[in-house]
């Protein structure tokens, strides 16, 4: 019998005039640095970026990880892979076999372990260089400016999103008001149950 796992990834939309290429170079940006390396492949709407141990790095156990970019209507889709975490584990773990058998082994094994600690939080050293990126170039969470406003029905006059009624008229709103998906932030347009992006439930 064979099963099949699949592993649901992290992701997030940001709002606003950002692209693919401008979150791929400020990833390899930041993570091109000491023992970490961070190469950028596609183009267009569609991008990849894996940040990975470099070869022979003189500290720490080996990780990777992959961050996908995609553009999607009014924003960009960031979709985080599952970290490798082996190598660290690895590495953790000679260390305190190493303290076991001998506390003053530590000391040889401080850069290893330092370099551990910092690879173990490359996830959210990811999110925060994408944020900070996004924020540099006015994307965020938010609904973008086109997004923040709605029609309404009747008078078909544009409202500000949260508006009970229309400020024109006075006809309620609530069927006009956008929802988005609390998992992934896509902002959903119809009557879906599921969201179309993630397929959480909405």
């Amino acid at each position: 019998m064979i099963r099949i796992i699949i592993e649901k990834m992290e992701q997030k939309i940001f709002h606003g005039d950002l692209s693919p290429r401008d979150l791929a170079n400020a990833l390899e940006a930041a993570f091109n640095r000491t023992n970490l390396f961070a190469k950028s492949v596609g183009s267009g709407k569609k991008m990849a970026v894996q940040i990975s141990s470099r070869p022979n790095a003189r500290s720490g156990g080996p990780t990777a990880i992959t961050i996908h970019i995609q553009q999607v209507p009014e924003g960009v889709l960031v979709q985080l892979g599952k970290q490798n975490k082996m190598g660290i584990a690895a590495s953790l773990g000679q260390s305190a076999l190493g303290a076991m058998r001998n506390p003053f082994n530590l000391l040889n094994r401080l850069d290893d372990i330092a370099q551990d600690i910092q690879n173990l939080q490359l996830d959210d050293d990811v999110w925060e260089v994408v944020a900070k990126a996004a924020r540099a170039a006015g994307a965020s969470h938010q609904l973008s400016a086109k997004l923040s406003r709605l029609t309404c029905e009747y008078c078909l006059t544009a409202n500000p999103v949260g508006e009970a009624n229309c400020i024109a008229c006075g006809a309620p709103l609530g069927k006009s008001q956008p929802r988005t998906c609390k998992n992934c932030g896509y902002v959903i347009t119809g009557h879906e149950s599921n969201c179309p992006n993630c397929g959480e439930k909405v």
